[in-house]
């Protein structure tokens, strides 16, 4: 059992931004046009926009509002998949014979973006960037968690999926759409987070990911959710 507080939170998908939006989104949940929109990063420099692919840019558009008041925070990203957008542009060059460029292979990586994160905000705080099955927020809470723990005022949560290729889609099942979360943590015992072994059939999940579905809790004020990946089984509850 831990516990924590979410002291503010921010997402982003295509055509839902405002916390209005998202409320409308949880109450009848829809999927959004898959296109090409992405999130306004007008915040940074031209230059460094131009070096973030779409996975990037989501996360810094609900990591950076979260973080502005802070001069320092530690920053835990979870993505499952990572930039494959990038990775499959990749390996097309490679399969076409074509040289690779080394600016596009080191922004591939799955800690590229936290790395940008850090040298755009001049910041050299605690940083981790994790890759995880289906239930990566609540690995990445973990160890958010941890980070409190050991003495933390505040750590920054980023859980962000791009819609993958179309070449992967027969193997991809778990990114309806493009979308981000990012959730500000404090110490507290406003939540807790449990695990509990599941008896229920491994290969049933929830309609929507973790994060999406944790989206709707906060969205509709519920006070408990719970999200099963194979035998594990995490309960969200709130204290107040």
């Amino acid at each position: 059992m831990i516990y924590f507080n979410i002291d503010q939170w921010q997402a982003w998908a295509p055509g839902i931004q405002s916390p209005d939006e998202w409320a409308r989104w949880s109450g009848a949940p829809w999927l959004p046009p898959l296109n090409a929109a992405q999130p306004d990063v007008a915040f940074l420099p031209a230059l460094q926009r131009r070096r973030l692919s779409r996975l990037a840019r989501m996360a810094f558009a609900v990591a950076w509002p979260l973080a502005q008041a802070h001069s320092a925070l530690p920053l835990v990203f979870v993505s499952r998949h990572g930039d494959t957008q990038r990775t499959f542009a990749l390996l097309d060059d490679l399969a076409q014979q074509e040289p690779l460029s080394p600016t596009q292979f080191s922004l591939s990586v799955h800690n590229a973006s936290i790395g940008l994160w850090s040298i755009l905000r001049g910041d050299t705080s605690e940083m981790t960037a994790l890759a995880a099955e289906g239930d990566g927020l609540e690995h990445g809470l973990l160890e958010a968690a941890l980070l409190l723990q050991a003495g933390a005022p505040e750590v920054l949560l980023v859980i962000a999926e791009d819609s993958p290729p179309d070449a992967y889609a027969p193997w991809i099942h778990d990114v309806p759409f493009p979308y981000a979360l990012g959730l500000l943590l404090t110490p507290g015992r406003d939540w807790q987070l449990s695990l509990s072994p599941c008896t229920a059939d491994p290969s049933q999940h929830a309609a929507w990911p973790h994060a999406l579905n944790l989206l709707r809790t906060l969205s509709r004020q519920q006070m408990h959710c719970q999200q099963q990946w194979k035998s594990r089984l995490w309960t969200w509850q709130c204290q107040h």
